[in-house]
């Protein structure tokens, strides 16, 4: 296990390919999807299709890339994401008609799910084990600034050389700088009972299980849509469009902003305890631009950014301080599956829900994002427990792995 004196380099090294990756796969249809479906001439909206379906894909692919990074470790997962992620972008660049943009977004959601944040995390939880709050923190400081650094150079790269192009750099972007950038991870050494073929290890859905599942299915479906949807709602609820473009401005500081206090002034704490910070300030932020109209979508903004920043950390760390590193990066794939799929099909959802009611749409991300707090709040009285008989408790649903199956 690598100690905690060496992290900083293994933070540095991963908080920059953790940028790559997702300014080139997650943040990339912002800027890209109408001149890519003008050119093959399709609707935007099978883009977005083909978008949601790769992250339905890297969901469900989730628990055996945790599975393989709890035996393997993370340095060759994530290397192999960054020549899949490649390969994607690449078949994306070549695209010319709705079934090879498919492909390559099919592709392309084989990469997220080998090399987006839980793989990180489960990376990370591999190499620390219970030290590893510290350096999933760093990571996501740094890539709190994939979309400030991604959608420019984007924009960029469509303004001065086409779409394909810009496809085409991303992609060798992962060759010449993510990929040797992973290889200098440091290696994991298996145990001496595990192999790389076998069978998995049951781990119990419990109550708890249960409770955190859809506490951040429920936080992330709120994330996604405000993603998607944010300066249409301040604008519904009197936002002017300079006041939305500001507001939306305003998400990425605070994230970064809510990483910075969670990394200082929180880190003595459980990480329950600013999960909780987290799930609350979304509604909070509701009630004021609903008090204040248009002048509030700053405020609105800055406090559903400052909990997204927490919860993107909370979504490695909460679990990891709950059940331990054992077989962490399994029970992490678990914990996401639903995150990922209602991180899909959010966007189109609240589409619809916004057509129908407007910026009263908060009430409903209100409404979940107090479902999840209530969620965690239930775990109060047995997290500590299940902390302190960590080794008790994952010793006795989750036997030593003897090998798994591929």
């Amino acid at each position: 296990m690598v100690t905690k004196d060496r992290q900083l380099p293994v933070i540095l090294v991963l908080g920059t390919t953790q940028t790559l990756a997702w300014a080139s796969s997650y943040y990339l249809p912002a800027i890209l999807a109408d001149p890519i479906a003008n050119d093959l001439g399709i609707s935007s909206n099978w883009f977005f299709a083909a978008f949601s379906a790769s992250l339905v894909i890297s969901g469900l692919l989730g628990p055996h890339i945790g599975r393989q990074i709890d035996l393997v470790g993370g340095r060759r997962v994530l290397c192999a994401s960054n020549v899949i992620l490649a390969a994607g972008l690449a078949l994306l660049g070549v695209s010319t008609s709705i079934w090879m943009m498919l492909g390559a977004w099919l592709l392309l959601g084989v990469g997220m799910g080998l090399g987006l944040y839980d793989a990180a995390f489960a990376a990370l939880g591999r190499t620390y084990g219970d030290d590893a709050r510290r350096a999933i923190t760093g990571i996501t400081l740094l890539a709190g600034f994939a979309s400030t650094i991604g959608w420019p150079l984007s924009s960029l790269g469509l303004e001065h050389f086409g779409w394909r192009q810009t496809c085409f750099a991303w992609a060798a972007a992962h060759i010449v700088i993510g990929l040797p950038l992973n290889l200098l991870l440091p290696k994991t050494e298996c145990s001496k009972h595990e192999h790389t073929n076998g069978i998995t290890p049951h781990i119990i859905i419990d109550r708890t299980m249960v409770l955190l599942a859809f506490a951040f299915a429920a936080a992330w479906t709120v994330t996604a849509a405000m993603a998607a949807h944010l300066p249409r709602i301040v604008e519904s609820l009197g936002a002017t469009p300079a006041q939305a473009v500001f507001a939306g401005a305003m998400i990425g500081p605070a994230q970064v902003a809510a990483r910075i206090a969670e990394a200082g002034l929180l880190k003595k704490y459980h990480p329950l305890i600013s999960t909780r910070l987290a799930c609350i300030s979304h509604p909070i932020g509701a009630c004021l631009i609903g008090l204040l109209g248009g002048s509030g979508a700053a405020l609105f903004a800055l406090l559903h950014g400052a909990g997204n920043g927490i919860l993107t950390i909370a979504r490695g760390t909460l679990p990891l301080a709950i059940f331990g590193p054992e077989n962490y990066g399994y029970r992490l794939g678990i914990l996401g599956a639903p995150s990922r799929i209602c991180q899909a099909l959010a966007p189109l959802g609240f589409g619809l829900l916004i057509d129908l009611f407007g910026g009263k749409v908060l009430i409903i991300s209100s409404l979940l994002s107090i479902a999840a707090l209530m969620a965690l709040l239930m775990l109060s009285g047995m997290s500590q427990h299940v902390e302190d008989d960590t080794n008790q408790h994952v010793s006795k649903e989750c036997p030593p792995p003897v090998q798994d199956i591929v």
